[in-house]
Parts: structure tokens; C-alpha cells; sequence
């Protein structure tokens, strides 16, 4: 065990933290942030047009198709709001001006949004058009980039205002990037966004397999285990695909269509990592009516970060990270969790997630609004949670032993410290 606690430490952690402080992946992730306000916005909207309830399905009948303009125009623009956050704060990562480089990206995106026919095709705006933004943006900052560092630039007049010297500063850059694109896809006449979909779609497909989501699962837990933000890591690479997912959901279940992506956003934040990555909000329970008064503190203080699956004070302060012990459960619960949720859903026993619901919302609650409304994924979220507390509780009963066995060592050498200083004192007094 200690080889290969070794081996996660020397050979694991180092690339991989790497690719979690790549410029252009953390762009990515920081990006698609813009994207959250629409996307949970036009959730909202989506789950109170589809509450279960009799009378309120009959008082929002008349208005449904009113409703549905927020579905629509919140999910209808999530690759061009993407272009958008990841052109500015890829712009910013690099240190030239962001907000051209959100505007350079956009162009690009619009460019190759034109089709055959010389009309924009407003399509890609959705969610298929996604990492067609993604490729835009980082070419076109790139692009930006190269021609201010190699000063290749129009250069105004100190006492211009910053907006204006800007605008020229991108000048040069932005008419050779809007050449580019509107090469490729005009002249060359190559629609960009089929090809970029084409490339994608082993990765898409793979996702959305169970073999593919246990393989995320797993990467995310082996990360935590070594201390590193697994999921904030892999947010980059998959945060695109999980959002694609989700918006094709919601505009499927809008239009009364099957839903076609099990894997969607909330999957993993709800479905699998119940109360924290590992679902270790279980182990923050037994840790409540612990024998140990160490566990019994720690619990008191990570329990109200765990209802909002926030668990670093587990993660770090148990801990999980580095531990032979606990690593095993931490690693094996997601994968049985993940597993379990996959065939339920693609059993049709329960719905996919189809409304972006915040990954801070607890347990049960989380994944039945995140289902719209399925009372199935409630359940199911409430077994979790039992499963989960059960797969925990012979490993914690250990570390619990190993703890009391410790408090008491340090008891015994505390009364003794204290029974030595005493005497010590009495001795002086008598002198």
C-alpha cells in the first residue's frame, strides 16, 4: 500500500496538477461560468412549467408557451455566451486587454456560424455549437496574443482614452482573425462546427457510457485522494460535455421528447457525490455519534458544510487525503453510487438531469430538482445515502479504534505530565 501511495504521489499528482493550472484549461472552466446564470435561469423556468401538481399544471396551461421563451432564449445562447467568458478570461490568464479578446472570440464564433447558404444559423448558438466556441476562443486569443507580444500592433497617442487605444491595439489581430475564419468557412467553404462535432464524438459518446462515466468518477477520487481538487481539475475537460448534455436534455423534455443523455450536468455533482465528492457526508454522520472525541468535534464542525456537499474539512481534517484507510471507500462508494444511478436511469427507472440545479444543493432535494420533479431520484438519493453510510462504517469503526487508542495514550501522558509538575512543585515547596 505505501508503493502505491508512492506511486499516486511521484507519478500521479505532478502531471495532473499541472493540467489543473494549464492556462487554457482554466480558462475553459473559469469561462463557462457565464453560462451558469442563463443555464440555471432557464432551469427555473423549466422546473416550475413542469410541477407535478394538478392545479398548478392547470393554471400554467395557458401560459406555457410564454414560459418556454425563457427555456428557449437561456439554453439557445450557451456557446456564444461561452465564447464570450472563455475569450475574456483567457485574454486575461495572458495578460492582454480581456475584453477584446471576448469580443474577437465572438466574431470568430459568428463567422463560422454562417451557413452554406450565407445566413447565420442561429443553431449553433446552443449547446451542439459549445466546443466550437471553445476552439474559436482560444485560436482567436492566441492569435491576439502573438501580435501584442510581437508588437505588431497600432499604437495611439499617450492621452487617448484606454478604451480607444484598445480598440486599435486589437485593430490588426482582430482583421486577421476575421480573415481566418471567414476563409475556412466561406472560400474553403468548411462548415467548422460539423468538423469540430466530428472530432468530439468518441469523447461525447464515450461520456455518456457507463465505462466512460466510471473512468471520470474514478479519476476525480483517485485526485482528492492525493490532494488534489479532482473535480475542479477535470471541470476544464468535462464541464463542456456535462453542459452539452444538459441543454439537449432540457430542450428534448421541453418538446415531451426522450431524454437523450443519462451523463448530463448534475449526474456526478448529485447523483454520485452525495453530501461531498465520495459522498462523504455519511462518514461526517458516524463521525457525529462517535465514541472519539476527536471524530465527535470534527463532525460537529464539518456537518453543515457536508447538507451543501462542501468536504474539505473531511477530505483534509480526517482525512481521506493520503490515507490507506479511507481511500478505498472514498474510491469505491462513487463508482457503486455511479453505477447504480447509470442503469436506473437508462433503465428508465429514473429520469436524467435536465435542469441545472447549484452542486450546493443537499441530498434528495438536489436530485429531485434536478430530474424535475422525479420522486424517484429522491428515493434514490435518500438509499445513497444509506448505502453509502453502510460501505463506511467498518472502515470508520477501525480508524475510530485506532483514534481512542490514541486519545488515550494521550490522556495517560498528560496525567502523568500533570502528576510529575505537581510533584515537582510540592518538592520546591518543602525546600
Amino acid at each position: 500500500m505505501n508503493n502505491f501511495m508512492d506511486w499516486l504521489q511521484n507519478t500521479v499528482m505532478p502531471p495532473m496538477a499541472k493540467v489543473g493550472n494549464n492556462k487554457y484549461l482554466v480558462s475553459i472552466r473559469n469561462g463557462l461560468v457565464l453560462t451558469l446564470p442563463a443555464i440555471i435561469s432557464g432551469s427555473i423556468f423549466l422546473i416550475l412549467g413542469n410541477i407535478p401538481i394538478p392545479a398548478w399544471t392547470n393554471l400554467i396551461k395557458p401560459y406555457m408557451n410564454m414560459i418556454s421563451v425563457a427555456v428557449n432564449g437561456s439554453f439557445s445562447i450557451i456557446s456564444l455566451l461561452a465564447a464570450i467568458g472563455i475569450g475574456f478570461e483567457l485574454a486575461k490568464a495572458l495578460g492582454i486587454d480581456a475584453i477584446s479578446g471576448a469580443g474577437l472570440s465572438t466574431m470568430a464564433f459568428v463567422i463560422v456560424s454562417f451557413d452554406d447558404k450565407f445566413k447565420l444559423d442561429t443553431n449553433n448558438f446552443s449547446s451542439s455549437g459549445l466546443f466550437t466556441a471553445i476552439i474559436t476562443a482560444m485560436i482567436s486569443v492566441t492569435i491576439f496574443n502573438f501580435f501584442i507580444k510581437k508588437n505588431i500592433i497600432i499604437k495611439l497617442p499617450e492621452g487617448v482614452p484606454t478604451a480607444v487605444s484598445n480598440s486599435f491595439v486589437s485593430l490588426l489581430p482582430g482583421f486577421a482573425i476575421l480573415l481566418l475564419f471567414w476563409f475556412i468557412r466561406m472560400p474553403l467553404n468548411i462548415d467548422i462546427n460539423q468538423v469540430i462535432q466530428a472530432i468530439f464524438h468518441p469523447l461525447l459518446f464515450a461520456m455518456n457510457t457507463l465505462p466512460g462515466i466510471l473512468v471520470y468518477t474514478f479519476l476525480v477520487s483517485i485526485l482528492w485522494v492525493c490532494g488534489i481538487h479532482g473535480d475542479m481539475t477535470l471541470e476544464g475537460i468535462a464541464d463542456p460535455i456535462f453542459l452539452q448534455f444538459l441543454a439537449s436534455n432540457a430542450t428534448a423534455f421541453a418538446h415531451h421528447q426522450p431524454l437523450p443523455y443519462a451523463t448530463a450536468a448534475g449526474f456526478s455533482s448529485l447523483m454520485v457525490n452525495v453530501g461531498g465528492t465520495g459522498a462523504t457526508i455519511t462518514l461526517v454522520v458516524l463521525m457525529l455519534f462517535s465514541k472519539s472525541k476527536t471524530y465527535r468535534d470534527l463532525g460537529r464542525v464539518a456537518f453543515p458544510g457536508a447538507m451543501f456537499e462542501i468536504n474539505e474539512p473531511v477530505i483534509f481534517g480526517f482525512p481521506i487525503v493520503m490515507n490507506p484507510l479511507t481511500m478505498i471507500p472514498f474510491i469505491v462508494i462513487p463508482l457503486i453510487l455511479a453505477t447504480g444511478s447509470y442503469l436506473l436511469i437508462t433503465m428508465g427507472l429514473m429520469r436524467a438531469p435536465l435542469a441545472m440545479v447549484p452542486w450546493t444543493m443537499p441530498p434528495i432535494i438536489g436530485p429531485l430538482m434536478a430530474t424535475g420533479w422525479d420522486w424517484r431520484a429522491a428515493v434514490w438519493s435518500a438509499i445513497e445515502l444509506v448505502l453509502a453510510g453502510g460501505m463506511y462504517y467498518p472502515f470508520f469503526k477501525v480508524a475510530e479504534k485506532q483514534m481512542l487508542a490514541k486519545e488515550k495514550s494521550q490522556d495517560a501522558e498528560a496525567a502523568k505530565a500533570a502528576a510529575e509538575s505537581g510533584t515537582e512543585v510540592e518538592g520546591a515547596t518543602q525546600a
